[in-house]
């Protein structure tokens, strides 16, 4: 039978990067508050995750022929355990650029699986990567041309790696792609573990 794989996420960036994986797939976005419980950053982003996954694998699963794989992600970006989400305005961008600046901070996506088995039964699995990224000094000026791109305004840590920020990324440790916001590799070897692929 055909798998019926869902996206709960309308980020362009993990639509592109899931497509490494399954080559097609529908996009749901979650609607769902993306408030979590937790304050320690690997707690919250699985927290984040499973609650989307869990609401539109609900929305969608039905019990007859239709056995839906619904992945959900959440990412953030984590400067001594401090959690910054997306800049509320630009001031708050210049703030979150100004803490990551000449330092290393980490990123952690967490990622949700729903699923049904053979029998119907739904099942699921949650997990985490954590990337390091070092980011070299910004002057203020670079700051405020940066924030002017408007590249910040939606990025979690008010920057995305596979654009123009890429020039102040002196050093990564771990999954690049993780940062972009979809632990590819991660997720490709969860999947074909639970025969979902």
């Amino acid at each position: 039978m055909k798998k019926r794989y869902v996206l709960a996420s309308g980020s362009p960036r993990r639509k592109e990067l899931l497509q490494k994986i399954v080559s097609e797939y529908e996009v749901i976005p979650a609607e769902g508050e993306e408030n979590s419980i937790s304050t320690d950053p690997a707690e919250m982003v699985e927290e984040l995750s499973f609650k989307k996954a869990s609401e539109i694998f609900h929305k969608i699963f039905t019990n007859d022929t239709d056995r839906p794989v619904v992945i959900g992600a959440d990412t953030v970006v984590s400067y001594n355990r401090r959690v910054l989400g997306k800049p509320r305005d630009e001031e708050d961008a210049k703030a979150m650029l100004r803490i990551i600046s000449g330092g290393t901070h980490t990123v952690l996506s967490g990622v949700t699986v729903f699923y049904a088995d053979e029998n119907g039964k739904e099942q699921h699995v949650t997990f985490h990567e954590e990337t390091f990224v070092d980011v070299a000094d910004m002057t203020e000026k670079e700051i405020d041309s940066y924030v002017l791109t408007k590249e910040p305004m939606d990025k979690a840590g008010a920057y995305g790696i596979q654009g123009q920020f890429a020039i102040f990324v002196s050093g990564i440790r771990g999954d690049y792609y993780n940062v972009v916001g979809l632990p590819v590799a991660r997720l490709y070897k969860e999947m074909k573990n639970l025969n979902l692929l």
